[in-house]
């Protein structure tokens, strides 16, 4: 591995930031600390960069362990979410501080300059100061900035949130593109479930101060090991009683569950012509356009679901009794979780009605 976390804890008087943190991350990998706000992902990243010391445990940099090595000694770039350019230094001596901080001569420096500043796509914006850029191109001379001494790795603190929406899309797709290009290992905190799951090649959850989980983004959205990701990745709706729904049974210990929105298919009455007998009668609580398709709220039995439905289909009104089926879902108990399909479509008697 080349990044390593062994048995980290951290506290911060009465909060545990890390609690006994254990991971690796293997060399080239673009990797995602994904978490909600105060679940210690910020505190992993900047024990990493050496800017936090952990109470006890250790951290590895390319077999190296670094816990007594400064900051500026581990060899780590690391980019900012409010970009943190010197206001009064155009592009370019932005660019190269790192370089003059190491004495470099100034050919290798002019060099390196202009190499980044291609790579970031910011030709000809060299003499511009940080106040005459967009918050995308910011971010981007940030970027190459942290990128100049040739770190050994790349760090960086929610990179995207401070741009605009539009331009945090465009911006998502350069990164990693950029990464993949440079080859450097990287590490990105992020709170945004989407951004994770597109940026990254595996993910980091965290929860109060704990890893939940670590995996491919696929791995970690189809097969969540413990009830915290469960509920956090997606839009899951959680279910107090699911053994109320047709086709569901009581698993042991297990008492509640959550519901994805692609677990479930509304339909118009009429309209579903297979499984049937497999579904809810439930009531439209609400309806948002949400661009390619409707989110769909719904209430079966006094539980409310979400769900979405196409834009080609027939329209359907708040108020109006539709069917639910419920293919699968999630039940849980205070430590993993089961996917569990729904029986009574596996029923070959009751598919036709």
């Amino acid at each position: 591995m080349y990044v390593e976390l062994k048995d980290i804890n951290k506290t911060f008087h009465n909060y545990k930031a890390s609690d006994h943190v254990n991971f690796g991350i293997e060399q080239g990998k673009l990797i995602g600390l994904l978490g909600p706000s105060g679940s210690g992902k910020t505190t992993i990243l900047r024990m990493i960069a050496g800017l936090e010391q952990p109470d006890s445990g250790d951290i590895f940099i390319n077999g190296n362990r670094v816990n007594d090595i400064p900051a500026s000694k581990r060899g780590v770039g690391f980019v900012f979410q409010n970009y943190a350019l010197f206001r009064y230094m155009d592009v370019f001596d932005n660019i190269a501080f790192g370089l003059e901080i190491q004495k470099k001569n100034k050919k290798e420096i002019k060099d390196r300059v202009f190499e980044l500043i291609k790579l970031i796509g910011l030709e000809g914006l060299e003499h511009r100061y940080p106040n005459q850029l967009s918050g995308g191109q910011r971010q981007r001379v940030a970027f190459a900035r942290a990128l100049a001494p040739k770190p050994q790795l790349l760090l960086l603190d929610e990179p995207f949130a401070a741009i605009d929406a539009k331009v945090r899309q465009e911006l998502r797709s350069w990164l990693k593109e950029m990464i993949s290009r440079v080859g450097i290992t990287s590490i990105f905190v992020t709170h945004d479930q989407d951004e994770a799951i597109e940026v990254a090649d595996e993910i980091i959850i965290t929860n109060q101060g704990r890893v939940e989980q670590m995996g491919s983004p696929v791995d970690i959205y189809k097969k969540p090991t413990t009830p915290f990701v469960a509920q956090f990745i997606g839009q899951s709706s959680l279910v107090n009683d699911y053994t109320s729904l047709i086709g569901f049974e009581q698993v042991e210990g297990m008492h509640q569950a959550v519901i994805r929105p692609e677990f479930i298919r509304i339909a118009k009455q009429g309209e579903l012509k297979q499984y049937l007998s497999a579904a809810e009668e439930g009531i439209v609580a609400g309806i948002a356009f949400r661009g390619d398709n409707l989110e769909v709220k719904v209430q079966v039995k006094g539980q409310s679901f979400t769900a979405t439905r196409s834009l080609e289909k027939e329209s359907i009104q708040v108020g109006e009794k539709v069917n639910v089926l419920v293919y699968r879902l999630y039940a849980f108990d205070d430590s993993k979780t089961l996917l569990l399909d729904n029986k009574a479509m596996e029923d070959r008697n009751s598919v036709y009605i």
